[in-house]
């Protein structure tokens, strides 16, 4: 029974421990939440007007702002685990009788509530700013399980990241191409309406299924190829980022 157990409160230990952290640092709270929100505020209601795609702007950008709200937020997960590393924290607890597991996991949880409170923040802004889905119950609950599997897949993605950075700076400039993959995709507008080698890019890049998928969900329509592309990415991602980081983990530890 202690060997289940113990994984599990350590884990939940480490989690409280990342979250007061969190709550105490405002740049990460406004990284992680608020910029989202202004960067929604300037597309739509700044930019919105001067694209044409199809439906209300709004509608269509929202799904590539939920996904950009988990990129934005990723960048202190990298700096939290590398200022573990550097200080010697990881060390404190290798002495102590604390779950190896614990330490990555916990980092991974507090990276996942964060941006599912950001994607919450920017679906509510969007109702205020006039968003009308078409979904049905069961299209939200597929809007959730995208939503909570990418962060799960950038959360250990980022660890691995931040665990292979020499320093606090390095790790925070490691997740820049994830902050910007969002703007080379289809989150703003079509991938038609792009130009040549750009347009094949954010066609293939893993973003862009999982925004179609969530755009489809919200609209009433999701496409089951587009679905199966997302989901592809996401467990890749997450397989990648795991055994990076418990890999280097193990090196470095």
């Amino acid at each position: 029974m202690s060997t289940v157990s113990t994984p599990l409160a350590d884990s939940a230990i480490m989690l409280r421990r990342n979250l007061k952290h969190t709550v105490r640092n405002p740049v990460t709270v406004f990284n992680a939440v608020l910029f989202p929100i202004i960067i929604m505020l300037m597309f739509v209601g700044v930019f919105g007007g001067a694209f044409s795609v199809g439906e209300d702007y709004v509608d269509y950008a929202t799904p590539g702002l939920l996904v950009m709200a988990i990129s934005y937020g990723l960048g202190a997960t990298a700096t939290a685990v590398n200022d573990d590393m550097t200080k010697g924290i990881i060390n404190r607890f290798k002495v102590m009788d604390v779950s190896r597991g614990a330490m990555l996991t916990g980092h991974v949880v507090i990276t996942t509530v964060r941006c599912l409170v950001a994607c919450a923040a920017i679906v509510g802004v969007a109702f205020a700013m006039g968003f009308d889905p078409a979904a049905t119950a069961l299209d939200w609950l597929g809007v959730v399980g995208v939503i909570v599997l990418l962060s799960f897949a950038a959360g250990w993605l980022t660890v691995a990241t931040g665990l292979a950075a020499k320093t606090v700076e390095s790790a925070g400039l490691a997740t820049v191409p994830l902050i910007m993959l969002p703007f080379l995709s289809t989150a703003f507008v079509p991938a038609e309406t792009m130009g040549t080698g750009i347009r094949q890019f954010a066609e293939y890049q893993p973003f862009t299924p999982i925004i179609e998928t969530l755009r489809g969900l919200l609209t009433g329509h999701p496409s089951g190829g587009d679905a199966l592309a997302a989901v592809a990415w996401c467990l890749g991602l997450a397989l990648l980022g795991y055994v990076w980081a418990v890999s280097t983990f193990k090196k470095r530890a």
